[in-house]
C-alpha cells in the first residue's frame, strides 16, 4: 500500500481519525499492510498481542473456541474499524479471541507498544482514544442487553430490522447464515426454525443471502422496535419511509 493510501485509510477509522498529523505519520512509519485470503487466520486466542489492526478492505471474524472445538463469534469486523486496541494496556496482553478472514481482505498492522508510547505523551490524545473505546464499549453492552434480554426470534429480527434500508424491502446478509447464527448467539437449527417461522408468517422471503420482508411492521414489533416505524420519533437517525 503506497503511504499515500495508508494515511487516508488511518484518517478514515474513528480511533485514529484525529491524531495530528505528526502522529499519524508516526503510525506510517511502523504500520504494515496484511493481505488475508478468505478464511486465513491472522491470530489466535492465547497468543502475545504485540499489535492491534484496521481493516482496510474484506471482512473479519472475531470469534472463540472452547476447549470442546465449538466456535462463538464475537464480533464481525468491517472496512474502517479497528480491533485489539484496548489490549494495548495491559502489562502482558495475550489475543482473548482468535481472528480469521471470511472474504478476501486487507488489513493495516499497527505496532501496539509504540502506539501506547505515543498516547502517553499527549493527554489529548490519551482523552481521544478513551472518548473512542467508550463509544465501543456502550455499543458492546447493547449488544449484550440484546442477547439476554430478547428471544432467538427477537434477536433475529432486530438484526434484520436495523439493516434494512428505508427505501427498499430488500437486504443482502453480509455473512453466511451458519456466522450469523454464532454472533446472534442462536443455535444453528434454532436459526432455521426462526427463518421458517418468518417465512410461514409471510413476513419475509428468503432466497439464499437475499432477505426480501413483505410486513416491515411485523418484523419491528417482533424485533421490539416498531417505535421507528416513526419518523417523527426515531432518536437513532433511522429513516424507514415505507411501513407496512
Amino acid at each position: 500500500m503506497l503511504e499515500g493510501r495508508l494515511r487516508e485509510a488511518l484518517r478514515r477509522a474513528p480511533l485514529l481519525a484525529r491524531l495530528e498529523p505528526a502522529q499519524i505519520e508516526r503510525v506510517v512509519r511502523q504500520a504494515r499492510r496484511i493481505r488475508l485470503a478468505a478464511g486465513q487466520l491472522l491470530f489466535r486466542q492465547g497468543e502475545p498481542a504485540e499489535r492491534f489492526y484496521l481493516l482496510v478492505a474484506g471482512q473479519v471474524r472475531l470469534f472463540r473456541l472452547s476447549a470442546e472445538g465449538a466456535e462463538k463469534v464475537i464480533e464481525l469486523i468491517g472496512p474502517d474499524q479497528t480491533f485489539a486496541e484496548a489490549l494495548m494496556f495491559l502489562n502482558t496482553p495475550r489475543y482473548p479471541v482468535c481472528a480469521a478472514a471470511l472474504v478476501d481482505s486487507e488489513l493495516i498492522a499497527i505496532e501496539s507498544a509504540d502506539f501506547a508510547a505515543m498516547v502517553r505523551e499527549s493527554v489529548e490524545t490519551c482523552f481521544v482514544l478513551l472518548g473512542a473505546l467508550s463509544q465501543r464499549l456502550r455499543v458492546l453492552i447493547a449488544e449484550i442487553d440484546a442477547l439476554s434480554l430478547h428471544t432467538a426470534t427477537s434477536r433475529l429480527a432486530r438484526y434484520l430490522a436495523l439493516r434494512l434500508p428505508a427505501e427498499t424491502d430488500t437486504l443482502e446478509l453480509p455473512v453466511r447464515k451458519a456466522v450469523l447464527a454464532s454472533r446472534l448467539s442462536i443455535q444453528p437449527e434454532t436459526f432455521s426454525r426462526v427463518i421458517k417461522a418468518l417465512v410461514d408468517q409471510a413476513i419475509i422471503q428468503v432466497d439464499n443471502q437475499r432477505i426480501q420482508v413483505f410486513d416491515r411492521r411485523a418484523l419491528f414489533e417482533l424485533a421490539d422496535l416498531a417505535d421507528l416505524l416513526d419518523p417523527e420519533i426515531n432518536a437513532s437517525g433511522l429513516s424507514v419511509s415505507n411501513p407496512r
